[in-house]
């Protein structure tokens, strides 16, 4: 099975979010080697298959993506960045479990 997230590096994150305007964006900033990434990566990829038709779900390792982790101020891994109308509105670090990282999905659609 294919991953549901796509994965984007510094050059296609702005790109991204702009194409996706029409949906909520949710973008997981994440690395390889943290522990709480590896317990959110299934629950991210489950969401976006979950609610493919509203919201476009990437993730970018930011080992890979210096840029974008400057741009957007990341300082902890995961953190979860929603964006509405290409518009940051909300973002959370860590690892929420999934009735967490769902609640940040659902309270956006509205």
């Amino acid at each position: 099975m294919s991953d549901a997230a796509i994965h984007l590096e510094d050059d296609a994150l702005a790109g991204f979010i702009e194409k996706h305007k029409d949906k909520l964006v949710m973008i997981d900033f994440f690395a390889t080697w943290c522990g709480p990434c590896q317990m959110t990566a299934p629950i991210i990829e489950e969401l976006a298959r979950q609610y493919k038709d509203k919201v476009a779900v990437a993730k970018i390792d930011v080992d890979l993506a210096p840029n974008s982790v400057n741009e957007y101020g990341i300082m902890s891994m995961p953190t979860i960045v929603i964006f509405k109308d290409g518009v940051e509105v909300e973002r959370a670090s860590g690892f929420l479990g999934k009735n967490g990282f769902e609640n940040l999905i659902t309270k956006n659609l509205k």
